[in-house]
């Protein structure tokens, strides 16, 4: 796997930094926006025109002063990797955050025990915990750990088994979709019967600050629950646990929108990624299981400071969003134009609006943007179903995930996997899993001939 070194990242961060600190014009600003092209500025004043290998992973332009130090304080701390004397395990999957978000990218499914690892199984028992989220499995929790610190018992290893299933489409074009199936070797404990297990990959993490800033109210008002129009599409919210206000709240990130925010998101994957406590989650994930060891639960200091939790929250939020790419291709264009009319955009909302919040960078609110996210979640179909609820998100439901930037994943991680368990290899296996609500899209999409379904995966690759 390979990494930016730090010191030669922070290098490209700092001068990043240092460049939006300048003043621009509002006709130098015109000049790189081609006539138009209303979302080539997909995360508004914090877009980065950059398409290489570095495109997920430069701050919002916009950022001043103490802003820009701060996303480089919090940089080190997505970066840092951990060892047994900073609170490493006991039980981990991997020992800092990019060893999942390369490059602050998609991660992928492991094809040989030896591949890194950049997902997890969540794990659960039917029924609900005591706020009405999933019901943890004894002996193992909410999450499989497949790694553990020197002389401790990890709970297992990764399985999976792929089978592909073949579809012919309109225009003669077949294509394989690779149906998983999802196991727990070596199990240090005979697994429950009656396990919920759901795989996920490791998600972009770049212009998640500017999703935490769209208006609740204006996520809700999207939500079409009952399909009172008609048109088979209903998205929800889901309504989750928010730890520090001990209280229900949105539900915005994760794969089924189980996390209200970016701080909480933050601090919940050091502590089941990589077994390193916070103050808001003080206990190790192995405590009660037999790897915990004879340390009172919750007795010793959280291993991460919340100075630190803070700056690598910070972080997330002020990444910025790549540009659009291509808008006046032809291609491109007609591409977009049948993402519409194939109601793609019925989920895959493409503007939202932010705006200023307490406790989120200033220069993340007032901003138009192009997600391509409704936030909401959606039935997905029996074929993507990991049939494991998640506070309100039923088996088959997921959170619609952003669009933007997707055309850059093979630069920035050398793959094109998509989909909550990276089973789709190209943007076409994608579409064709989608079920459900998404039926008819992937039945449009299916039906198009090899031009159009060209044109619209320009259009993709433009995001």
């Amino acid at each position: 796997m390979t990494l930016f070194p730090s010191r030669a990242r922070f290098g490209l961060l700092a001068l990043a930094v240092a460049v939006s600190l300048m003043s621009c014009s509002k006709n130098e600003a015109d000049e790189v926006v081609p006539a138009g092209a209303d979302d080539v500025n997909a995360g508004g004043a914090a877009t980065v025109f950059s398409s290489g290998s570095n495109a997920y992973s430069l701050p919002a332009p916009n950022l001043r002063g103490a802003s820009g130090a701060q996303h480089l304080a919090g940089d080190a701390a997505f970066e840092r990797r951990f060892v047994t004397a900073d609170g490493l395990g006991p039980l981990f999957i991997n020992g800092n955050c990019t060893a999942c978000h390369v490059r602050d990218g998609r991660g992928t499914a492991p094809l040989t025990p030896s591949d890194p690892v950049q997902m997890l199984f969540r794990l659960s028992l039917p029924g609900q915990d005591a706020h009405g989220g999933p019901r943890p499995a004894p002996g193992f929790g909410d999450q499989l750990q497949n790694r553990a610190i020197v002389g401790t018992a990890p709970e297992g290893q990764f399985s999976i088994q792929y089978v592909e299933q073949l579809r012919t489409l309109v225009d003669g074009l077949t294509v394989a979709l690779r149906q998983p199936t999802y196991g727990i070797d070596a199990p240090y404990l005979p697994v429950p019967a009656d396990l919920l297990l759901s795989p996920r990959v490791a998600p972009p993490v770049f212009g998640l600050g500017l999703l935490e800033a769209v208006r609740e109210a204006d996520i809700v008002a999207l939500a079409d629950e009952n399909d009172a129009n008609g048109d088979g599409i209903s998205g929800r919210p889901n309504y989750v646990w928010d730890v520090a206000a001990q209280a229900p709240r949105l539900g915005r990130f994760g794969w089924k929108a189980n996390q209200p925010s970016l701080r909480q998101q933050t601090a919940a994957a050091y502590n089941g990624d990589m077994g390193i406590t916070t103050s808001l989650f003080p206990l190790e994930p192995a405590a009660g299981q037999s790897q915990a060891g004879n340390q009172p639960p919750g007795s010793a200091p959280a291993d991460v400071a919340d100075t630190e939790l803070t700056n690598a929250t910070f972080y997330l939020q002020t990444l910025g969003v790549p540009a659009r790419r291509d808008v006046n291709n032809d291609q491109v264009r007609a591409g977009k134009a049948l993402f519409i009319s194939a109601r793609c955009a019925s989920c895959h909302v493409p503007r939202l609006s932010t705006s200023p919040a307490p406790g989120l960078p200033a220069e993340m609110a007032s901003q138009t943007i192009y997600p391509y996210t409704d936030l909401l979640l959606h039935d997905m179909g029996a074929g993507l179903a990991d049939n494991r609820p998640d506070f309100r998100a039923g088996g088959s439901e997921w959170r619609t995930p952003p669009l933007w930037g997707i055309g850059l994943s093979e630069v920035v991680n050398g793959h094109s996997t998509f989909l909550h368990d990276g089973r789709a290899r190209s943007l076409t296996e994608a579409i064709l899993w989608h079920g459900g609500e998404a039926r008819a899209s992937a039945d449009a999409v299916g039906r198009m001939s090899t031009a159009d379904r060209t044109k619209l995966l320009a259009f993709l690759k433009s995001l």
